[in-house]
């Protein structure tokens, strides 16, 4: 599993409770009352006068019923995963809004016991100071095999400016990768597992011709151990794949990429389309002495406004490695799970994260975004969306290949909580070949 799955399954329970926990924040806002229902004058009793002015905040353990004024939200925490297994435990969730009633900052830990990993507890804060700046860390352990470190920052979101910065610091291991061996065809009946053991340094700068045009240089040092799986019941990957998949190795990314970006949100889009087109190569070492493989790839996403309440987004990736010098399996492209990352992991929400490997991959993602109703919480508004979707995807060996044959298909539907412009939680539920499979996490999948 990459870690931006990973990142995304550990934020599970908060996005699979915001559904129910902000439901009961329907009620006005603190400080205001229900609107008055007119009673004719025929019909008015004698009684006590009737009080005037605002309503007081509730009080004691009442205020712990009310999001808008209880200290924290304490969400019972229920994330299940198909790499993952089952984690139960405790997520008091700490938001706080800044003037323009926009969450600004989410404080998040937990204890939690996972069916695989035993117990553990995480510490994570997010920090949306505008549009244009976001950071984010988050440390956690479990009782066995897992423990990560991941640390996040953008600067120059919008393109306002000449130049933007995007980095990432991660340090992990994680016990739930599976592995199938090479091809679209691989049955479920060869699932293998093995613990990642990786360390990341990311970063990515902007030059900015424009609001909407940009030229990026992606370069991304990643170390990773390849260990023996731990899994019950599961193949370690050797016992199938031989001793030469296990043990570490190095791989040092440079992308040039160029970007037509013209939605109207980064992260809530309803219009507009941003395109990526890049080309890469990777060694390992970090000039290009021996190259590992080449990579060329395309990542286009559309969003078009049916109605008021209707969003049509669309996401389509292609993407070819050439590879010189057999890379190990880790470093190909991969279809399966809830996340799209350019160039890298596709989603097909039916199945588990890294189900379908092979040198190159194809993806494309139509969902209808509807909004279903929407109240005022956390001194914010919140929007609930209903969002059928389909999932095709393959991947094949030779760049001949018409990737638009042998599709993998997944069909579901998404139930996402939008607090806007920053927050998106959602629970996904995918129906694939090998069953159903069910997402939750933060963000849209593209």
């Amino acid at each position: 599993m990459t870690h931006l799955a990973r990142h995304r399954r550990l934020w599970g329970a908060l996005a699979l409770c915001a559904v129910g926990a902000l439901a009961r924040a329907q009620a006005p806002p603190s400080g205001e009352s229900e609107p008055a229902v007119p009673v004719p004058p025929e019909a008015t009793l004698p009684g006590p006068p009737v009080p005037t002015g605002p309503v007081p905040e509730p009080s004691g353990w009442r205020r712990w019923l009310n999001p808008s004024t209880a200290p924290f939200i304490p969400v019972p925490e229920i994330a299940t995963d198909p790499n993952g297994g089952t984690t139960v435990g405790l997520l008091p969730v700490w938001l706080r809004t800044n003037e323009q009633h926009q969450i600004d900052r989410i404080f998040a830990p937990d204890v939690l016991h996972n069916s695989y990993f035993g117990w553990g507890m995480h510490a994570r804060l997010y920090m949306y100071p505008s549009e244009d700046v976001q950071w984010s860390a988050v440390v956690g352990v479990k009782q066995r095999v897992e423990h990560e470190l991941d640390l996040e920052y953008q600067w120059g979101r919008l393109r306002n400016n000449r130049w933007s910065f995007a980095g990432s610091l991660i340090s992990d291991r994680d016990g739930s990768p599976r592995y199938y061996g090479i091809g679209n065809d691989t049955p479920q009946s060869a699932e293998t597992n093995y613990t990642a053991q990786q360390q990341v340094a990311r970063g990515l700068i902007g030059f900015n011709l424009s609001h909407t045009w940009q030229f990026a240089y992606l370069v991304r040092l990643r170390w990773m151990d390849v260990l023996p799986g731990t899994l019950p019941k599961i193949d370690s990957i050797e016992e199938r794949f031989g001793d030469s998949v296990l043990g570490n190795d190095r791989e040092f990314l440079h992308r040039l990429a160029l970007i037509h970006d013209t939605r109207d949100n980064l992260t809530v889009s309803s219009s507009g389309a941003q395109y990526i087109t890049y080309v890469g190569a990777a060694s390992r070492e970090f000039f290009f002495n021996d190259a590992m493989y080449r990579e060329a790839g395309f990542d286009g996403r559309l969003f078009w406004r049916l109605s008021p309440d209707t969003i049509l987004a669309t996401h389509l990736s292609l993407h070819y490695l050439f590879n010189d010098h057999s890379p190990p399996f880790w470093t190909l492209s991969t279809l399966g799970g809830q996340a799209s990352d350019v160039g890298g992991q596709q989603p097909l929400r039916g199945f588990g994260a890294g189900r379908y490997t092979d040198r190159d991959a194809f993806s494309t993602t139509v969902e209808l975004r509807h909004r279903v109703f929407g109240f005022n919480a956390l001194s914010t508004r919140v929007d609930i969306e209903m969002s059928p979707f389909l999932d095709l995807g393959r991947v094949f060996a030779n760049s001949d290949t018409f990737p638009v044959s042998g599709l993998h298909t997944v069909g579901g539907i998404g139930f996402r909580a939008i607090a806007r412009p920053f927050v998106v939680g959602y629970v996904d539920i995918g129906y694939g070949s090998e069953g159903t499979a069910i997402f939750t996490g933060i963000n849209y999948p593209f």
